[in-house]
């Protein structure tokens, strides 16, 4: 058994946690009609221009575009909670779970700005043991 890494892990690929460095999320741009997405690529599926992709740094602020209070989740997963879709500044639209307000319409709405925070991603381990670090939204 390999033993745990001394910091946390990544909860997906696109969130990067540099050496030394605060974490950040990682988009993909096209240098040729600026659309940003997440998750590698090699063709923009917006305009079809190849060989245009670039890595890029996505802004921690944005936009709530819209969300769902989920009530039933699998078993060991606290509900209820916010599952929100963000539209950044910048360009990239993410989706994670809104935390930081109650679970409640008549205190969220929509285009209310919010900010990307990085959290331990409530406390699970893989069976080596490594924790793992993961984004949520909160209000700005």
């Amino acid at each position: 058994m390999t033993p745990p890494a001394s910091t946390p892990l990544p909860v997906t690929d696109f969130l990067k946690i540099p050496e030394g460095g605060e974490p950040y999320l990682e988009g993909q741009k096209c240098k040729a009609c600026g659309a940003v997405f997440l998750g590698a690529r090699g063709v923009c599926s917006k305009c079809g221009a190849r060989g245009q992709i670039e890595a890029v740094r996505l802004s921690d602020r944005g936009t709530l575009y819209v969300y769902s209070i989920v009530h039933r989740s699998f078993p060991g997963v606290a509900v209820p909670y916010v599952s929100a879709v963000v539209d950044l500044e910048g360009g990239g639209t993410v989706k994670g779970n809104l935390i930081g307000i109650a679970p409640d319409p008549a205190k969220i709405r929509m285009g209310m700005p919010v900010r990307v925070v990085f959290r331990d991603a409530l406390g699970r381990k893989d069976k080596e043991g490594n924790s793992y670090l993961s984004y949520f939204f909160e209000p700005a």
